[in-house]
């Protein structure tokens, strides 16, 4: 567990004292993964400690705002992908029903050909479990997920990554070319069809939300602003602004899985097309984000800094 975090591995659970680990544990389902209150305590402890709890370098945080970051983390794919790094049978068997299938179509798009797709996603799977070096700890790169982002997104850099490897290994002599490289998106990307359908659900989605729950969006996944920044912003508590986002973002899910249902797509093929990455979408998510619409929120006051996100 080493490879969370460089600090002192010494850090002691009591640290976690205010913090509830169970109900952090609880929603995490990290049992399910076979994952322990300790160990998940440790993999939160380090990964706070590498990023100072979501705050500005020299700034020590409270327990209110570490439980904010710990919240803010995406706690189920952290529990999987570290249970997966310590060889947990259970966790294994669940990355592979989520996983196997979206990475190796993840790895033919990469490419091009399905039986070099295949054995990269192998070649990669084999990394990811993990081999046990001389004082018998096992070393995976799904040790190194820090939760911030999605599981599926941290996958899909890592084979992306790999097959750049792989052509520096085997082909030293021939200079990778740019078509040689994966694209930014190592999704395949779907029919013209299905993204002129997500395009026009997205802007249609994004367009009836309320001029505060845009805003949220805008600072916290454009901008890349943090729940200090945005709470300041807002003149609420971070914790206000964390959960906000979990219920946005969720809602947000359901509702564009309920439009593309509506446009003509099966659940399943609504699901795919929300993996699309949004620079495929011949839309600009930003501006639809920050359209004017009367009585707008930064209009009522919020903060002048806003308007700049």
């Amino acid at each position: 567990m080493e490879s969370v975090g460089t600090h002192d591995p010494e850090l002691r659970l009591k640290e976690l004292s205010g913090i509830e680990i169970g109900e952090l544990w609880r929603e995490a389902d990290a049992g399910a993964v076979g994952l322990g209150k300790d160990e998940l305590a440790v993999v939160l402890l380090r990964l706070g400690a590498k990023y100072n709890y979501g705050l500005a370098t020299g700034t020590t945080a409270t327990r209110a705002q570490i439980g904010v970051f710990f919240r803010a983390l995406q706690l189920q794919d952290l529990a999987l992908a570290h249970a997966c790094a310590l060889g947990r049978d259970a966790a294994w068997k669940l990355f592979i029903a989520r996983f196997r299938e979206p990475l190796t179509q993840v790895a033919i798009g990469i490419t091009g050909s399905v039986t070099r797709g295949q054995e990269l996603v192998d070649s990669l799977y084999a990394d990811l479990f993990g081999l046990a070096d001389r004082s018998d700890q096992r070393s995976s790169p799904l040790a190194y997920y820090s939760g911030r982002g999605s599981l599926k997104g941290f996958l899909r850099a890592t084979l992306a990554q790999r097959n750049v490897d792989n052509h520096r290994r085997f082909r030293r002599e021939t200079p990778i070319t740019n078509k040689d490289l994966p694209a930014e998106s190592p999704t395949p990307v779907p029919a013209s069809e299905i993204l002129l359908r997500l395009g026009q659900c997205v802007a249609t989605t994004l367009g009836v939300l309320a001029p505060e729950d845009r805003f949220l969006l805008s600072a916290w996944f454009l901008d890349r602003r943090t729940l200090l920044e945005i709470s300041h912003l807002l003149r609420v508590h971070e914790a206000t602004v964390s959960r906000r986002l979990q219920r946005l973002t969720a809602k947000l899910h359901e509702q564009l899985l309920k439009n593309l249902e509506i446009s003509g797509l099966s659940r399943a093929a609504a699901k795919d097309a929300l993996g699309t990455d949004p620079r495929d979408l011949d839309i600009n998510i930003r501006n639809v984000l920050q359209a004017s619409q009367e009585a707008s929120f930064l209009e009522q006051g919020a903060s002048t800094d806003a308007e700049q996100v």
